[in-house]
């Protein structure tokens, strides 16, 4: 009897050592392994999204040193309203002179910006407004938004999963839930959120390709669903002047207006849930 107890004892023994040395810090780890207990990429993942930071920040770059030669020491992203102000004025002699040039400066910071989520689109956009009018800004600010948005949505569709994961799993179960209820009348209801500020544009640019949602309605729901937000943004952008703070765009009038557009969108989908019930 004493044999096969030597015997599971060797074993529990060896898997011990097993485990120890498994967890060791010097044994080797998968390739793919995650870098540690906290941070959500793999190596793979991480590696894959420096590489699409490196290639857009030279192709911006690249833009830059093909643009004529201006006082860049004063021409910085603004973070005030009076921040954008000064540039407003810096930049102003410079958009007249150089039209095409400055367009495309403008465009590849816009959609960089709007890519890998960085604040301070909604000066851009106030920028548009300021030195080119509402109907030219408008179009620029809708079109590089898409843009932005869409190429946000591929690289969230390389490597956002995890990242969501970490960042907002809550918020990311809640949009999940409402996608799944909605999937026969799914435009409408993107339309929404992009008209309303019921979700920030940021969590559902990068949460739409992990919830499934086709980049043809991702693309036309934020192409459309835009547009009155940009509008307000844009045409504010001609009073800079008046204009204090970005929490005076949206006041209580302005969301209740979008609110009462974003609601015209999903008018369909409760007519067919009431059609249903009956």
């Amino acid at each position: 009897m004493a044999a096969p107890r030597n015997l599971v004892n060797d074993g529990g023994r060896q898997r011990d050592e097993e485990n120890l040395k498994e967890d060791s810090p010097t044994s080797k780890k998968p390739l793919g392994a995650k870098l540690d207990g906290k941070f959500p990429l793999t190596r793979w993942e991480l590696a894959a999204a420096v590489t699409v930071f490196l290639v857009f920040t030279i192709g911006l770059f690249s833009i830059y040193l093909t643009m004529p030669a201006a006082q860049y020491g004063n021409i910085k992203l603004p973070r005030s309203i009076s921040d954008l102000r000064i540039l407003k004025d810096n930049l102003a002699s410079y958009a007249n002179d150089y039209q095409a040039q400055f367009i495309l400066g403008y465009c590849s910071t816009y959609i960089f910006m709007q890519t890998f989520m960085i604040p301070g689109t909604i000066f851009m956009s106030l920028l548009a407004g300021a030195l080119f009018g509402v109907v030219r800004g408008l179009v620029l600010v809708v079109l590089n938004a898409t843009a932005g948005a869409s190429s946000c949505y591929f690289l969230s569709k390389l490597i956002g999963r995890p990242l969501v994961n970490w960042l907002w799993p809550e918020k990311l179960r809640f949009f999940q839930a409402e996608i799944a209820k909605r999937r026969d009348k799914l435009l409408n209801y993107m339309l929404f959120l992009r008209i309303t500020p019921t979700l920030p544009n940021t969590f559902i640019n990068v949460a739409s390709p992990i919830v499934d949602i086709p980049f043809h309605v991702f693309f036309l729901a934020t192409l459309v669903g835009l547009l009155p937000a940009s509008y307000i943004t844009v045409r504010a952008g001609l009073a800079l002047g008046d204009l204090k703070s970005v929490k005076d765009l949206y006041d209580f009038k302005t969301l209740a207006v979008l609110f009462l557009i974003g609601s015209v969108s999903i008018v369909p989908t409760i007519l067919k849930r009431k059609r249903t019930y009956e």
